[in-house]
């Protein structure tokens, strides 16, 4: 496939400022040279070709997949580098074969079949690309589980996409071993990545892959997938209090391939990719978006401030992920001679703030930031393809007239939109928060999430502006300015957002009340000054005539959560005050933040060695003033 564009060569024939390593070290405004670097005819030019080919795509006999996409790549440069990892690289032919290797030996022994579901526990390791590479190749549909949940979660992670089999990485095997008698029972498959296995249940991989051919399967073996086919469950969290898996067709999955396109990345580009590949912005927009591209991955297992710079020397990245959490991060390092000596050009993430930005920029030298704003199941994103400081995007034409989208007006209190008279959403005007809602259509479907009806109606909204109309719901607060950027304002409901993960309250409160001295628990976040995002507290009320068990909650939450998701500060009260409608009220607590000097109630603090210890106005400050990171 031809590039779509060449961003370095007809930079400078659209007017566009365009800037070489040397200047890297001017040490010009960051607020000054990241506006206008991509024209909205680059953007405008880009969107008609994406669409061009999504359309060509999806004429094809059979469908032409990210998949495809690969093997041209394989054929065209077998021997360029596609995964570094660790003190190993492979190339595209070998990439290949490994994934035939793997997508033969789970044909056979696991019975699969195209249109079957297999659920990938993985972290960041070759391997999670060969294992989807293989079931794509059979035409099956990959559930990409998050690595770090368990229990509960993880079986009904599991459940709800319906999967045949569990494909697991070896150090995971404790965490399946836990959900093993509920898998059996349901006549589940597990494999595990190793030479063997002892236990009953699990059948070792490793062993049957190296028996396996490493020879091309047919693509007659996914002869029947199309545009609407699903392609990979994502998990996200949301008001039920567990993850739910939201449908990512093939479609969808070319359209967040082609954000890297839209970015300006080139074949000769490396990217660096440390974000999960349980995410859509790790899978999607990372490795599918690499492979589109054909260019060079070097993958980590997992974001290392301290060894961010090095890498990126080592490997000569040009291109890297982010969250905004990871570029405060790299602010928060110590300060090296050295830190302006890379090749790194351009960064492709969403979350980061203002401020951040800025000092990103005013420290590390010139790299275009590619702020971008989506949700894994929504119908809905923006691409800040100007590259203005603070905004998660920028208006265009094309784009609204494709994607109808507006913000109406939202009651924080009530927890609903604001109707007129007529019953009908009210839209605001430009320069007020508000509401993004997104219409759903032929052209901007969304699937909703497997086995959860309820969950998917919540995200329709009816009858917005005409009768019988349906939006999609974003559950988020932005604004537009006069301009037409875009900016993100709040997140409402029961999710926020620590660490580049979202939290489900429900879910955390779920778990509080398993502890024996509590008896209710209501769960929101709180904004900690210098970091993104919200981090987690709980307001609790104990048990008549029972102590607060520091040491007990703490294990239990350590046990259970993900560390993102254990409450950072519990709030001990008489009762769990609720609305008119048996609502737990968490706006006014989220405002109180976790101040000592403005909560007269018991107020506790998780320390990461000690656990749950009085908060002090000492703490408080140490928070504050950033001597302590969160």
């Amino acid at each position: 496939m031809q590039e779509t564009w060449n961003y370095k060569a007809n930079c400078n024939n659209m007017g566009c400022q365009s800037f070489n390593d040397s200047d890297r070290n001017i040490n010009p405004h960051p607020l000054r040279i990241q506006y206008s670097l991509i024209p909205p005819c680059y953007y405008a030019v880009t969107a008609v070709q994406i669409g061009f080919r999504l359309a060509k795509y999806g004429r094809r006999k059979p469908l032409y997949s990210v998949l495809d996409s690969f093997l041209d790549k394989v054929a065209r440069h077998p021997h360029k580098p596609f995964i570094i990892f660790e003190k190993s690289s492979y190339t595209y032919r070998e990439a290949d074969q490994e994934s035939n290797r793997l997508a033969r030996a789970l044909s056979t022994h696991a019975k699969l079949k195209e249109g079957d579901t297999v659920a990938l526990f993985l972290g960041n390791e070759p391997l999670y690309v060969w294992s989807w590479l293989a079931l794509a190749k059979l035409g099956c549909t990959a559930a990409l589980l998050n690595c770090n949940i368990r229990s509960k979660s993880l079986l009904h992670c599991f459940s709800c996409c319906e999967a045949k089999a569990l494909v697991v990485g070896a150090d995971l095997r404790s965490a399946v071993e836990e959900v093993l008698p509920s898998l059996r029972q349901q006549g589940v498959r597990v494999f595990i990545f190793s030479e063997e296995c002892d236990t009953e249940g699990i059948e070792s991989l490793c062993d049957k892959i190296q028996q396996a051919s490493d020879q091309p399967l047919s693509p007659h073996l996914r002869a029947n997938t199309n545009l609407k086919s699903p392609a990979v469950y994502i998990y996200t969290s949301g008001t039920t209090g567990l993850p739910k898996a939201a449908v990512i067709n093939q479609e969808r999955v070319w359209m967040a391939t082609f954000l890297q396109s839209v970015a300006g990345v080139r074949s000769d580009d490396i990217l660096y990719l440390y974000l999960p590949l349980y995410h859509s912005a790790g899978f999607l927009m990372g490795l599918c978006g690499g492979i589109e591209k054909g260019i060079t991955i070097i993958l980590r297992r997992k974001f290392s401030a301290s060894n961010f710079w090095d890498d990126c020397r080592k490997h000569n990245v040009t291109v890297f992920q982010y969250i905004g959490e990871i570029m405060r991060y790299l602010c928060s390092t110590p300060k090296k001679d050295n830190e302006r000596d890379h090749k790194v050009r351009l960064g492709i993430g969403n979350g980061i703030r203002s401020d951040t930005w800025a000092e990103f920029l005013q420290r590390f030298g010139y790299i275009r930031i590619c702020e971008c704003y989506g949700a894994t199941e929504g119908n809905i994103g923006f691409v800040n393809y100007v590259g203005k400081v603070g905004a998660i995007g920028k208006e265009h034409f094309l784009h609204k007239a494709a994607s109808p989208y507006a913000l109406i007006r939202y009651d924080t209190e009530k927890e609903e939109a604001v109707r007129d008279s007529r019953g009908f959403c009210i839209q605001v005007p430009r320069g007020e928060t508000g509401l993004l809602v997104a219409k759903i259509g032929v052209r901007t479907p969304f699937a909703g999430y497997a086995k959860n009806n309820q969950q998917t109606e919540k995200k329709r909204l009816r009858d917005v502006f005409v009768k019988g109309d349906i939006y999609f719901n974003s559950g988020d607060l932005l604004k537009i300015d006069h301009e037409g950027f875009v900016y993100f304002q709040d997140r409402i409901g029961d999710t926020f957002r620590w660490k580049g993960e979202n939290v489900a309250t429900t879910e955390v409160a779920d778990h509080l009340i398993m502890v024996d001295c509590i008896e209710e628990a209501n769960v929101y976040g709180v904004k900690v000054p210098g970091h993104e995002g919200r981090t987690g507290m709980a307001a609790i009320k104990l048990k008549e005539g029972v102590d607060f068990d520091g040491q007990a909650t703490y294990q239990h939450v350590k046990n259970y959560l993900p560390s993102y998701a254990r409450p950072r500060f519990i709030r001990i009260q008489s009762s769990v005050e609720v609305t008119g409608t048996f609502k737990q009220m968490k706006g006014r607590l989220a405002e109180e933040g976790f101040d000592p000097a403005v909560i007269t109630e018991r107020l506790l603090y998780l320390d990461d060695a000690k656990g749950y210890i009085p908060m002090t106005q000492e703490i408080f400050s140490a928070i504050t003033e950033g001597r302590i990171r969160l």
